[in-house]
């Protein structure tokens, strides 16, 4: 299933959602124009858990760093164009709920925690983690949980046909989590690289639980007599 839009208008301009989504293709647009220096950057900036580990031993901040950059980084035009989508799609109605600054904060918390649920699983991998969907996935689980009543329009296949149809957004997100699932305890070892199924779901969780911290109470109207 592909979102393509959902039904809730944000009340603010989501300066800090579309922030996040010109910097990140920003930076992949630098990655494309590095040629062959390309790798080499994805693995100086990108969160390698073995290096994590061999970091907080004896370099803190070597360790630290790529926990931050790597969620900024992507593998191709698939993974940031795919990334930055749901990003717009979802962001504006939590960065509404949040607060610009309280949102950034939400989002910079849910990819370092997404990255380091993938990375605690398999310690001893030697690839580089890179993309935005673990902080992206925060954003999903704070949707979850701050809009149930929203629904998105989705593209779903069926057999070989493509059908628009409107879905209950907490359907589409526990669909979505599932998968994540599933597709997580089926793959038992990260180490040959492919997707970050657990960074998707540690930041789900993560978002679920830090947006009670940063979401702003609704305005009720006052009524006078």
């Amino acid at each position: 299933m592909f979102p393509l839009r959902d039904t809730i208008r944000s009340k603010s301009f989501p300066v800090v959602n579309v922030c996040i989504i010109v910097v990140n293709i920003l930076i992949f647009i630098y990655e494309s124009l590095l040629g062959k220096h390309a790798e080499a950057f994805i693995y100086e900036f990108g969160l390698t858990p073995v290096r994590f580990y061999w970091g907080l031993r004896h370099d803190l901040i070597d360790a630290m760093v790529p926990v931050f950059t790597s969620m900024f980084l992507h593998g191709g035009w698939f993974h940031v164009l795919g990334n930055m989508w749901f990003l717009y799609i979802f962001g504006d109605n939590v960065e509404d709920r949040c607060g610009h600054f309280g949102y950034l904060i939400f989002y910079l918390l849910c990819g370092i925690g997404a990255a380091l649920s993938q990375t605690f699983l398999f310690p001893r991998s030697t690839l580089p983690m890179v993309g935005a969907s673990g902080a992206i996935a925060g954003v999903l689980g704070a949707y979850f949980l701050l809009f149930p009543s929203s629904r998105i329009l989705t593209l779903v296949p069926i057999f070989i046909f493509l059908q628009v149809m409107e879905i209950p957004a907490v359907i589409f997100l526990i669909f979505w989590f599932v998968i994540q699932f599933i597709q997580g305890t089926m793959t038992p070892s990260q180490l040959q690289g492919g997707v970050a199924w657990w960074a998707h779901i540690g930041g789900f969780i993560f978002g679920m639980a830090l947006i009670f911290f940063f979401r702003k109470q609704e305005k009720r109207p006052t009524y006078w007599d």
